[in-house]
This record gives C-alpha cells, structure tokens and sequence, in this order.
C-alpha cells in the first residue's frame, strides 16, 4: 500500500532531482535544445547542431525552435504519413524519393514532394549556418564563385537578386550541375534543386515541364541555400526581407559548404 508517507518521500526525490538536472542541461549551452525523437518511421528529424539562440541576433532563437521543431518537424512527420502502407517507398533513401518524383505513385507524389523536399531543404539548411560563419569561402570554391560570378560580390548579388525575386515561399539556391558549373537557383514552395533533373536514366518523364518551369532540364545539387519562406525571418524581420537575407550572409557555415563543393566538383 502507497502510504501519505511514501508519497511524499518519492516527490520528495523526484523534486530534488530534477533541480539537480534541469540547471546543469540549462547551462550547457552547447546541447542543442531539440532532442533526437525515439521512431520507428523512415525518417526522423535532426536534432539542431547548435543552441536556438546560437545565430542571433541574425536569427532569434524563438524563430529557430518554431522553425525547427514545429516547422521541420512537421515536414517529417507527413512525410512518413505519405509513405505508409508503402514499403516499397519506405526503402528509399530521400535522395532516391526526390531524384525523379514522376516515378510515384500519383497518390502520394504531391505529398512526398512537398514533404520530402521540406525535409530535404531543411536538413542541409541547419548545416549551412554557423555562430561562426559569414565572411567569404576560400580555396577551390572560390576560385570556383570567382570563375562563374566573376568574384564574390558578384555571387553575393545574384544570390540576393534570386532570394529576393522569388515571389511567395520558396528557396534560393547556390548549385553544383552534373556539367560541375556553378549556378543560382529559385525553387518554389518545397520544391528541391534535385527534383529538376531528367528523372531516373532512360526515363524523360516530365523533363519539358520541369525546363519550362525553371529553364533547366541539368540535375543540380544545393551547396548553400536560403528559406525565404516567412516562417524563416518574420518574427525579427516582418516583411523586411531584405534585411534577412542581408543577415544570412553573416552566418553562413562557408566550411560546410566548400566540402560540399570539394565532394561533388571531384
């Protein structure tokens, strides 16, 4: 029998061990405040490589929870949604899902799209931006951004011409092509630079309406993007998006992207 006594000696314990780990997981700053979920599904979400409020005061840390957890998560979640009850799908990895969309099933192609391109973008997303970014790349990848934009403010300004001409949610993209020249890109909405090949070898499936939609019909791979969905910049920003993208540039992980670019220009 649970007595008054017992009860509360156990609330007691509970109490004291809880003020002895919640300061110290509070003042290691470094942890990142989202947790790897514990599933079963295809994919998970990505824990934060970094503290919420590791990129301010370029980005605040409620904008980074609300767009990580909720935002992200959300994107994971109905993705495996849209691929349950199909096992054959649930092999695949996100990079077979997205390289030729027109291979799904109409019923959960749109879903898988928008989906698995929300989590795609997202989770390279985190990886381009550092406390300690910003500045310029070095080494091969800029002589690269010096060969195709003539030098870095010429990157710098296409870059920011596609973010802010992309009308509504959507990205904008720094890509490698399969010709491993250098590119910018705007995709709308979740739309990914790897949905904009020719599909699977031997298929042309939906090659001319994906080149009339973005005057491309080259496989292209993202080495640096930005959310310019509202959900990335409103809470600080409002409707400055100008002053996002101005930011963005002092916390891009120019690391991880010229490692990007050393892989995949090889």
């Amino acid at each position: 029998m649970i007595t008054r006594r017992h009860a509360l000696k156990t609330t007691a314990i509970a109490t004291a061990a809880c003020a002895t780990i919640l300061p110290a997981l509070a003042a290691d700053t470094n942890t990142p405040i989202a947790a790897v979920p514990t599933s079963t599904a295809p994919f998970t979400l990505p824990p934060l490589p970094y503290a919420f409020d590791a990129l301010e005061p370029h980005i605040d840390a409620k904008t980074m929870e609300i767009h990580h957890d909720k935002h992200h998560g959300a994107y994971v979640t109905n993705l495996n949604k849209a691929l349950a009850g199909h096992p054959d799908l649930e092999k695949k990895s996100l990079e077979e899902l997205l390289n030729n969309p027109h291979a799904l099933p109409e019923t959960v192609r749109t879903a898988i799209q928008n989906n698995g391109g929300g989590h795609y973008n997202h989770s390279l997303f985190w990886q381009m931006l550092s406390k300690n970014g910003g500045g310029e790349p070095k080494g091969e990848l800029a002589r690269a951004i010096d060969k195709y934009f003539m030098n870095f403010t010429g990157f710098k300004d296409e870059l920011t011409k596609s973010a802010l001409g992309r009308f509504g949610s959507g990205w904008a993209w720094l890509v490698i092509g399969t010709d491993k020249h250098l590119s910018i890109l705007s995709t709308a909405n979740q739309d990914t630079p790897i949905s904009l090949g020719l599909g699977a070898p031997g298929t042309t499936a939906g090659a001319d309406a994906l080149k009339g939609r973005y005057g491309t019909n080259l496989t292209h791979t993202p080495l640096l993007g930005i959310d310019v969905w509202e959900h990335a910049y409103y809470l600080k920003y409002q409707n400055r998006r100008p002053d996002y993208v101005a930011a963005f540039f002092n916390i891009i992980n120019w690391d991880y992207v010229t490692d990007r670019y050393q892989k995949l220009a090889s």
